[in-house]
């Protein structure tokens, strides 16, 4: 199991049986459920257009609770895999409503990071449950993993960022006067940036050489906001690192989409031990 956050698409999730927690979009007094409520495109629309800055939540333990319950009916054992609780309060609020549940072997594991280096450990996971491993041989290998899961993210602007609390109004409108193109990385839970660059193909250029440094991937999705088409081609140009058929690319889900905006372009890959 996992949440939202992990823009796992839905293909991959019904492959390896992957249950998808929804975390919560608010606009005004208007609460959606991530990937059930609100369509993308109406939601990026809203973004970009609306009176009102989306503001975002984790479901509250009660939601976990009753979602284990479930699940319960099929299975013995759950592996519970969330967003960094550096970043969000999903973790605990999963983790609260695991200590509601009896008769039910629930492991809540903080993966520490997000979108699709998250949805990998899932898949890893799922992997590993399908192979017939125990619960303890999961948890151990998603723990292992946390150094390995990277995200690499070129922003078009840091406007959503701003609206968000997570830069000032200066160093926004900065940006924005010099056409700058953001860059941050996430490591262990930890947002980190990584500069800005003048233009656009200087910046993709950038996140491409940054992919190669990493060396050898196990993992490795192509994410964009809004930008399928960019996507796809920055996916072509990593075919030294990963195999090209064993790609995925997905769009980021309107968690993470309220702070990064439109048209943003990244990786999430998890490197080789």
């Amino acid at each position: 199991m996992v949440d939202s956050t992990a823009d796992l698409p839905p293909d991959l999730a019904a492959e390896w049986g992957i249950a998808v927690v929804p975390c919560l979009v608010h606009f005004g007094r208007e609460t959606f459920r991530e990937g059930i409520d609100l369509a993308l495109g109406e939601f990026y629309r809203r973004l970009e257009t609306g009176p009102e800055s989306p503001t975002t939540s984790a479901p509250g333990p009660g939601v976990f609770a009753d979602i284990y319950r479930q699940v319960a009916a099929e299975s013995e054992q759950i592996v519970s895999i969330h967003l960094s609780s550096k970043l969000s309060a999903v973790y605990n609020s999963a983790r609260l409503g695991a200590e509601e549940i009896k008769n039910l072997d629930v492991a809540v594991v903080d993966g520490g990071t997000l979108s699709m280096a998250l949805g990998w450990q899932a898949v890893m996971a799922a992997r590993m449950a399908r192979a017939g491993r125990s619960l303890e041989e999961i948890v151990s290998m998603i723990e292992a993993s946390r150094p390995r899961a990277r995200v690499l993210a070129l922003l078009d602007t840091l406007e959503y960022l701003r609206r968000s609390g997570r830069v000032s109004r200066v160093i926004a409108a900065l940006g924005a006067l010099l056409d700058v193109k953001p860059m941050i990385s996430v490591e262990e839970g930890e947002v980190i940036p990584l500069g800005r660059i003048r233009s656009r193909r200087k910046a993709v250029a950038r996140l491409i050489s940054l992919v190669q440094e990493l060396g050898p991937l196990t993992e490795l999705a192509v994410l964009h906001t809004r930008a399928r088409r960019e996507a796809e081609s920055l996916a072509d140009r990593l075919v030294a690192n990963y195999p090209r058929e064993r790609m995925v690319v997905a769009e980021v889900g309107s968690i993470i989409g309220t702070h990064i905006g439109p048209n943003g372009l990244g990786v999430a890959c998890i490197t080789a031990k």
